[in-house]
């Protein structure tokens, strides 16, 4: 079944140049709040930096990363930690949803409001043509800002807890997407990105 055939889940968004829909909550045994005190417990968070314009630069934010092969982006090269038994289920939870199978997957934590994620496109080789991403966020909601490269449309969209964002066809050539920092104070948020490496 794919996310975008899925009747009355699906929340289609309209734009131009690639494919993008919105579960408001995958559906899993544990509760949202379950699922993020595990993430935050069990995972093993690390401070990267990543080279930005020739430049070395602190990530404003933890991440890790699971799966069956490593991953470079920004000059930074990730090798995979083995996956857990909740990313296992949380795996066949978005794969069932979306329809795609995926071998890795990326997770974010955004401590509070000065952690963020810089605008970028997810287009490496090892991502294949036209990538697949499946994006499952808890805990804080915090808007997923998408803007197009040529024409500067803009998208908004709150993640909120327990949401699964889909993103596929040619939006990754096309579209940057980003999370801002933020003026109100806010608590914990873990994005775990689902993709698969070719």
């Amino acid at each position: 079944m794919d996310l975008f055939d899925t009747p009355g889940t699906l929340v289609p968004i309209p734009i131009m140049d690639g494919e993008l829909a919105l579960l408001p909550q995958l559906a899993l045994p544990l509760s949202n709040a379950a699922i993020l005190a595990r993430l935050l417990a069990e995972t093993p968070w690390r401070a990267e930096s990543v080279v930005v314009y020739g430049k070395r630069h602190l990530q404003p934010r933890l991440t890790a990363w699971y799966g069956d092969a490593s991953y470079t982006y920004s000059g930074l090269r990730l090798e995979p930690l083995p996956w857990t038994a909740l990313l296992l289920e949380l795996r066949a939870a978005v794969e069932a949803a979306c329809g795609h199978r995926f071998n890795s997957v990326l997770l974010n934590r955004y401590r509070n409001e000065r952690d963020s994620m810089g605008m970028h496109s997810d287009d490496e080789a090892e991502l294949g043509d036209d990538p697949v991403i499946a994006s499952l966020s808890y805990g804080t909601a915090r808007t997923f800002v998408l803007r197009h490269k040529n024409n500067k449309q803009t998208v908004r969209l709150p993640l909120e807890d327990g949401s699964l964002l889909l993103m596929s066809g040619q939006l990754q050539k096309h579209w940057l997407h980003g999370i801002n920092k933020s003026t109100r104070s806010l608590g914990e948020r873990v994005n775990c990105t689902f993709r698969y490496i070719v």
